[in-house]
Order: C-alpha cells, then sequence, then structure tokens
C-alpha cells in the first residue's frame, strides 16, 4: 500500500465524521459555480441593471469565498483534534512529523478535489434551473443556459488555491511534541467548567445596552448606532456563552429540587461542560446564522418600497423644463408623439416652480441663507388629483406653507425635524412651516433638496436635506415676482403606468435623467423605474439567499462537526448509564433534551439578535415589515426543526449500536 493510498483510506474510514464538511464545500462551490456561470452569461452583459447584478453576484463570490476560507480552516482544525490519538498511534510506530504533515496535506486536499468536483458537476446540474430563477428576478423572459469555460475555471481554481492554502496550513494546526498528550486526548477528566461574575454581568450589560439602544433609534441616530451596537452585540454574545451560560447551569445545579428530579442531574451537569467545550462554536453558528437572517431579511424588506413606488412617482411622466430652457417646447412634443403612438390616452398638468433666497430660522441655530423651491397650493391640488389621490389638507392662507415631500419614505423624518421658518431676502415677506404636505407632487429626482448647496458634511447631519421644497398659499405665490429663478414642471398622467416601460430613452438614460446632472432639464419615466427598482431588489434579494443559504448550511455543519467529535465520549458516558438502569426511553429522552439546547440556543439567540436588527431597520420605512421579517425567521427556523430532528435520528441510532 502506497503512503497515497494509505491516506486515501483514511478518509473513507472517517467518511462520516468528514460527511458534513464534504457536503457544506461541495454546496459553497456549487453556488460559487452557479453565481459564476451568471456573471458570464453573454445574456446578461449589458445594461444598467444587468450591470448592478453583476456587481452584486461578484460581490456574494467574494463574500462566500473568504467565508469559505475561514470555514475550511476551522473544520480542518476540528478534525485534526478529533484524531490525536490517531497521529499518537502512527508516530510511535515510526512516522516523522514531516510523514503526518504530508499525510494530513495528501488527506485535505483528496477531500478539498473531490468538494470541488462534486460542487461544480452540482452546479452544472442545477444551472439552468438557478439561470431561470434568477432571469425571473432580474426581470429578462428567459436566460439561456451558457456553458462558460471560464466559470468553471474561476470556480475549479479558486478553490484549488482555498484548500491548498489550508492544506500548507495544517502543519501549525496540530502539536506532536508528545505522544502521551496525544494518546490522552478525549481520555483525560475534564477540568470542572468555570465562570466569571463580572464577566457575566459585563454580558448581560452589554446586549441588554445594544437592544436598548437598537429600540430607542430614531432614522437620523440609527447609521450612528450601528458599529456600536454590532461590537456590543458581539461581544456580549462570546461573554453569554463562555461565562454567563456556564454561570447559569451553575446556578441551576444548586436548586437542589430541580436538579435531582429524574435524570436532569446527568442533563444539567453533561450540558454544563458541553457549553464551555463548544461556547466557541455557539458563538460562531448564533454570528453567522444572525448574518443570514438579517441579510435576507433586509433585501426581502426592501420589496416593501414597490409597493408604494406609484405614491412616490404619481406622473407617468415628469419632466422639468430649467430656467431659461429652449428645450422644453421640443422635448413635451416628443412626449406627447410617444404616447400617441403608444396610444396612451394621458391628461397633463404645467406648473411653475419658483426658486427664491430666503433666511432660515430656527431654535437650534443662527439665521441661515438657503434658496427654496415654492409651489403654489392650487397647482399641488391639481397634480394630485390628477394622480388619482386627491389631497384633503386644508387651503393655506398669508405666511402657511407645508413641507413638500419627495418621497413617502421622508415621513420617517418628521417625527424628527424642526418646523422652521422663513423670511424671503428680496421681499422681507415671512414663511412658516406649518405641516407637511401628505401627497408628493412632483417625482423624485426632479428638483435639488432643501440646502443643496451646503457643503457634503452639513448635509449628512441636517435632516431637512430628505425634503424637497414647499406649498404655499396662492396669494403668497403670486407676490413672488423676482424669483432667483422659475423652472416649470409639467406630469402626464396615465392609469398604468407600465405602459411607458421603455419610452423616451433619447432623453432619460434608463428612465430618468436627475436634476442634478447638468443638463437643461430633468425627467422621469415612473414604467421604466419601476421595472429596474424592482430588477434590482430583486437580484439584491436573490444574492441574499444564495449567500444566507451557504452561511446558514455552514452554522448546521458547525454543530454537526462538534456532535460527532464528542461521539465517542458520549457512547462511554451512555454505556456506563445504561449498566446502572438507564432504560432506552430515558436515553431518548436526555439525547433529545441535550441536542435541543445545543441546536435551538444559538438559533433562538440569533432570532432575537435579528428582530432587535429589524426594528431598527424599520426605521428607515414607513410601511411596516414585521411581514416581511417573521417570514424569513420563520422559514429558518422551521429549516433548523427538520435539520435537529434528522441530526438527531442519526445520532441516536449510531449511540444506540454500541448499547446493545
Amino acid at each position: 500500500m502506497t503512503f497515497r493510498q494509505f491516506a486515501y483510506r483514511n478518509v473513507m474510514r472517517n467518511k462520516r465524521t468528514y460527511a458534513a464538511y464534504f457536503l457544506s464545500s461541495s454546496f459553497s462551490v456549487m453556488i460559487f459555480c452557479i453565481c459564476a456561470l451568471f456573471i458570464f452569461n453573454p445574456g446578461i452583459q449589458e445594461g444598467m441593471i444587468f450591470n448592478a447584478a453583476i456587481q452584486a453576484l461578484v460581490a456574494a463570490e467574494g463574500i462566500m469565498y473568504v467565508f469559505s476560507f475561514f470555514f475550511v480552516l476551522y473544520s480542518v482544525s476540528s478534525f485534526l483534534k478529533m484524531r490525536k490519538r490517531e497521529f499518537g498511534l502512527l508516530m510511535m510506530h515510526g512516522m516523522t512529523k514531516g510523514q503526518l504533515n504530508r499525510m494530513i496535506f495528501f488527506e485535505n486536499m483528496l477531500i478539498g478535489l473531490g468538494a470541488i468536483a462534486a460542487g461544480i458537476a452540482a452546479g452544472l446540474l442545477t444551472g439552468k434551473l438557478f439561470l431561470m430563477i434568477g432571469s425571473k428576478f432580474v426581470g429578462l423572459s428567459s436566460l439561456p443556459f451558457y456553458l462558460s469555460g471560464k466559470a468553471l475555471a474561476l470556480t475549479a481554481l479558486s478553490f484549488i488555491v482555498l484548500f491548498l492554502l489550508i492544506s500548507l496550513c495544517t502543519a501549525v494546526l496540530i502539536r506532536t511534541n508528545k505522544l502521551i498528550e496525544l494518546f490522552q486526548s478525549g481520555q483525560k477528566p475534564k477540568a470542572q467548567p468555570k465562570s466569571s461574575v463580572l464577566l457575566s454581568l459585563l454580558a448581560v450589560v452589554l446586549l441588554t445596552a445594544s437592544y436598548y439602544l437598537s429600540v430607542s433609534a430614531s432614522v437620523s441616530t440609527v447609521i450612528l448606532r450601528m458599529i456600536p451596537v454590532i461590537v456590543m452585540t458581539i461581544t456580549g454574545t462570546y461573554f453569554f456563552y463562555t461565562q454567563l451560560s456556564v454561570y447559569t447551569i451553575k446556578l441551576l445545579q444548586r436548586k437542589r429540587s430541580f436538579f435531582l428530579r429524574k435524570t436532569n442531574i446527568i442533563t444539567v451537569s453533561s450540558l454544563a461542560y458541553r457549553v464551555k467545550d463548544n461556547a466557541r462554536m455557539f458563538f460562531m453558528v448564533t454570528i453567522i446564522s444572525t448574518v443570514s437572517f438579517c441579510s435576507v431579511g433586509a433585501f426581502t424588506s426592501l420589496q416593501t418600497l414597490t409597493s408604494q413606488f406609484a405614491d412616490d412617482y404619481p406622473a407617468a411622466i415628469g419632466y422639468v423644463a430649467k430656467d431659461g430652457s429652449g428645450l422644453e417646447e421640443g422635448h413635451l412634443q416628443q412626449i406627447r408623439d410617444e404616447l400617441a403612438y403608444k396610444a396612451i390616452p394621458y391628461e397633463s398638468y404645467r406648473m411653475p416652480v419658483k426658486y427664491v433666497a430666503v433666511q432660515t430660522h430656527s431654535a437650534a441655530d443662527s439665521a441661515q441663507e438657503r434658496e427654496l423651491h415654492l409651489i403654489s397650493f392650487s397647482d399641488y391640488k391639481e397634480v394630485t388629483k390628477l394622480a388619482g389621490v386627491p389631497t384633503t389638507e386644508q387651503a393655506l392662507s398669508g405666511d402657511e406653507a407645508l413641507v413638500l415631500m419627495s418621497s413617502l419614505r421622508d415621513k420617517a423624518y418628521i417625527q424628527i425635524r424642526e418646523l422652521l421658518t422663513y423670511t424671503l431676502q428680496d421681499s422681507g415677506i415671512g414663511l412658516r412651516e406649518t405641516g407637511y404636505t401628505k401627497r408628493v407632487a412632483i417625482p423624485d429626482y426632479l428638483m435639488t433638496d432643501l440646502d443643496d448647496d451646503r457643503d457634503l458634511a452639513e448635509l449628512e447631519e441636517d435632516i431637512d436635506t430628505e425634503f424637497s421644497g414647499m406649498v404655499v398659499s396662492d396669494e403668497l405665490f403670486n407676490q413672488i415676482t423676482a424669483p432667483v429663478q422659475t423652472d416649470y414642471y409639467t406630469g402626464f398622467y396615465v392609469k398604468d403606468i407600465e405602459q411607458t416601460i421603455g419610452m423616451l430613452e433619447e432623453l432619460a438614460d434608463f428612465g430618468v435623467m436627475r436634476y442634478d446632472m447638468g443638463q437643461p432639464y430633468a425627467i422621469t419615466v415612473s414604467g421604466t423605474l419601476q421595472a429596474a427598482q424592482n430588477s434590482l431588489y430583486s437580484i439584491m434579494l436573490f444574492v441574499a439567499l444564495l449567500v444566507g443559504t451557504v452561511f446558514f448550511i455552514a452554522a448546521g455543519s458547525f454543530l454537526y462537526f462538534r456532535l460527532y467529535a464528542d461521539l465517542d465520549y458520549d457512547r462511554r458516558q451512555f454505556l456506563t448509564m445504561v449498566k446502572i438502569g438507564l432504560t432506552e426511553k430515558e436515553l431518548s429522552r436526555m439525547v433529545t433534551r441535550q441536542l435541543a439546547l445545543l441546536f435551538f440556543v444559538p438559533i433562538l439567540f440569533a432570532v432575537v439578535h435579528s428582530i432587535f436588527a429589524f426594528i431598527a431597520l424599520q426605521k428607515f420605512f414607513f410601511l411596516s415589515i414585521a411581514n416581511q421579517m417573521g417570514v424569513v425567521l420563520i422559514s429558518f427556523f422551521m429549516a433548523q426543526i427538520l435539520y435537529f430532528f434528522f441530526i438527531r435520528n442519526r445520532y441516536l441510532r449510531n449511540l444506540k449500536k454500541t448499547l446493545v
């Protein structure tokens, strides 16, 4: 038998232990291969949204590759620790340290190459299905299967390099200084689990503080709190498993009425050692699962924004001619001609937008100079009526003004924004904000934001920039006879904005020409923008599902690794208990309780983390995202339940083989 045959037979003898590692690695390779097939497909090589889709897939490739490196590294180190007694036996029979490292290198590369081959084969077999699903997400009618040599080469070379690097690192993952230590691996009595009261309290404080900051965050503070909350949550989770969980189990042991009831003395005592030994693994599973839940949930929640698109873009086509532009009449005629060519009935309305220089007055700051964009109340009322959502606001009078929303998302900022007063510089007329419009009159991109002439740092700190202008009384609007500039907005209103998909490509590149793009006009084509937004959100969700699934399967694999790493120890322990009278029913109950705690505590903890993360995310949404959040969390939890019963049955069957 050659040395390589010996390494091959070692892998085959440990195939039960390596199964989850092999399958998880193969799945990662498969998803990487599918993304590569998507990227190199000639049917997705042009267009704004398609470029965004490719960028998202490339980002997913990078995330999965980096994660796969650390996943494989952790898996290999776990398996090496499990085989210390085997290594000790081999070294006692004359194997050198160099030969041992070479054997481990061959074994790792054998598993790695097998995972690469299996993953690429699975990717090719399921590639057409994923391309069909992906094309629907992107918005293409169909995306033909294309076998790209570049995709296969990228996948194979990337993971060959990954497994090669991991295999070369295995020499430092196992220490072979003393044979006695290798032989005693897994046999030495475990030390009594210890915990620190101070570190346990620190875990409670950090987690409580992070949850409180998430719940109490506003739309203006959630970004600032994000990094501190993430750091506190990760640190608190680590101390929860390494300190607080052990401390809690010790408290249960002191409660004699509970601890001495039936088999609790065995279950709780064993759990204390398991939690302490597997604290880092539980920590990783919790964090990885939280990332999976949050990434998928966040992009699922983005679909909520599509339901308010018609409210954010009331005009099927919105056109703004800047002050002094001589292109207005030609462009408007072009719009009318295309609508007539497509036989789309429409109504249109044209209104002026006056820009005035004002001084701002607020309780917090001294007077500041800025420009305001004003429209009259009668014009606002007319355009909302044409959009099919008549306004219910009362007519304005005197110096009253309503802040004009550019999107219903702006409603999230209303509670934290201070109502201001203004003085027009040319006439001294006062202007007083009394509230906010309930509807969007002019679509986003067609006006500059309030105070758009300030520096970037100031813009980021001032919530005023989320709004686009003011609605004033007709009387006050007519009094402004010498504005800084006057633009003209024309809206074209149709019953179904999807009819405008692809229109006016010469004027609106991918459905929009923003006001700040330096052209003498601005335009939005709502049908094209809606299609682009739906495709972008869908491809982001598709990528998040792929990456989240890889993370979730890896988290389950970590649990599988640790469970089977302790299988020999558990066999000896339960065999002893069977000899002193433990029944098969009691054995099944004990194993089920222990496995349920090991499987569901990290997942439930990740669910709690995710719920508070979603509460903070909700600040950005005017509509509720609770339904999307619930679907994501319940779906992952149901998958974990199925995985638990599968592993439980296999684990009990393996235990009982040696107890009969």
